[in-house]
């Protein structure tokens, strides 16, 4: 198997690749990024780097064409920002690798999505991929992924989409990090009752997900929720990431709705103004406060997937690297 990998130099990319270069099977990974960081760089013979830009046709039409299986786990995944920015990096390059796929005879095209399309703001419990999608959808994030899966969809192409949900472990860059960095700054408040329950995912069960997909015979051009299939109490996981790194456990709480109403209006004078991201979202606030657990039973029955990673083992695993 010759494998492209975009995004192989973030968390998901990289951790992805540590495990691909292990499979017999594979011959070469084409391993694709803006840039290469030191922390999240495979040196084996099997990985070849290919620095480049997705949205640039010409640099997608030439690594695809040294390539049998496409994974594509690049993605723009900022909770703020133009929407213009998010369809270049999120649907244009989606196009681009559907374009060359098609020409080049992919055999399958792996892709990595979101669940932050299910998001309403409410409490949503044991959610399946058949259930329906909100109308509006949170912010252009969620909207330009949603829309790169249609692509994908009606391309004709082998696939298989996943959802993976709050990815943490060894490399992670962006969920404990944020919250670590909140803390530090005394930012770090619980928001509502601190008793929302949600999916934290082990990023190794998400590439041992990937692996499913590549080689799945029964599995084929579906979409699948990803998650360690334990829900958490997520402020119970914040406390035992700060006190694993002798950090104080925030203990004071904001009611939901205040905190709902500024992100609102931070939103709002941002967009007036054209200004950086601000403090709050209110799908940040939203994820911090409310309920959100999925429903698994799908990638278990077709993919076979089995979490073995659990949540706490994940968040060892992170603690160990962090420090």
């Amino acid at each position: 198997m010759k494998i492209l990998l975009t995004g192989a130099t973030g968390f998901l990319g990289f951790r992805t690749l540590e495990v691909l270069v292990q499979l017999p099977e594979v011959s070469q990974v084409i391993a694709t990024g803006r840039t290469l960081k030191p922390s999240h760089t495979v040196e084996h013979p099997k990985v070849r780097y290919v620095l480049g830009d997705l949205t640039h046709q010409e640099f997608v039409q030439s690594i695809a064409a040294q390539a049998e299986y496409i994974v594509h786990a690049a993605a723009l995944s900022s909770p703020w920002g133009s929407y213009a920015s998010f369809e270049a990096a999120n649907l244009i390059t989606q196009q681009h690798l559907i374009k060359a796929a098609l020409e080049h005879r992919i055999k399958r095209f792996v892709f990595i999505s979101t669940p932050s399309m299910y998001f309403t703001g409410n409490d949503r419990f044991d959610i399946k991929e058949s259930d329906p999608l909100p109308r509006q959808m949170v912010n252009a994030y969620s909207q330009t992924k949603r829309l790169a899966e249609v692509e994908l969809e009606q391309s004709g192409i082998a696939y298989v989409t996943l959802r993976p949900r709050a990815l943490i472990g060894r490399g992670d860059t962006v969920i404990m990090p944020r919250i670590i960095r909140a803390q530090q700054e005394g930012r770090l408040k619980v928001i509502g009752n601190g008793k929302n329950i949600v999916d934290l995912t082990s990023v190794a069960n998400v590439a041992d997900a990937i692996v499913l997909a590549l080689t799945t015979q029964t599995g084929l051009n579906e979409t699948y929720n990803i998650t360690n299939g334990e829900p958490v109490k997520l402020w119970e996981k914040i406390a035992m990431v700060l006190q694993l790194l002798g950090k104080e456990v925030p203990t004071a709480q904001v009611p939901y709705w205040v905190v709902w109403a500024a992100a609102g209006a931070m939103e709002l004078s941002a967009k007036l103004t054209g200004g950086k991201e601000p403090v709050l979202t209110k799908y940040g606030v939203g994820v911090l406060a409310k309920s959100m657990t999925m429903n698994i039973s799908k990638a278990q029955k077709l993919l076979g997937y089995s979490p073995k990673v659990s949540t706490d083992e994940a968040i060892r695993e992170f603690v160990e690297w962090f420090v």
